[in-house]
């Protein structure tokens, strides 16, 4: 086996692998059973999207998926700390509440 198949059958594999990992995840996004696991499960997505757009770019040659990728993963950061910091202002105004 060459190089080339070799590295288009692993990056094959691993298209599959996030495929259901994503499912897996989604799965749990849906019946997460508070909001924190919906947030992780969110988080979790995007972190494997990012992971399958970088397979895409492996397997089709195409470097300008890597940018995209990158981005991806930096608004997904951004969304999950600010996801975070609303759950911790939520759980500290029930707090001042009570």
């Amino acid at each position: 086996m060459s190089g080339a198949a070799a590295l288009q059958l692993a990056s094959q594999i691993a298209l599959g692998l996030l495929l259901v990992g994503m499912l897996l995840a989604v799965i749990r996004l849906i019946r997460g059973p508070n909001l924190g696991d919906r947030i992780l499960a969110l988080d979790m997505i995007t972190v494997l999207a990012t992971g399958f757009i970088a397979a895409v770019a492996v397997l089709t040659g195409f470097s300008l998926y890597v940018d995209i990728a990158i981005a991806l993963a930096l608004v997904g950061f951004l969304a999950t700390v600010a996801m975070a910091r609303y759950l911790m202002s939520r759980a500290r105004n029930r707090e001042v509440e009570r």
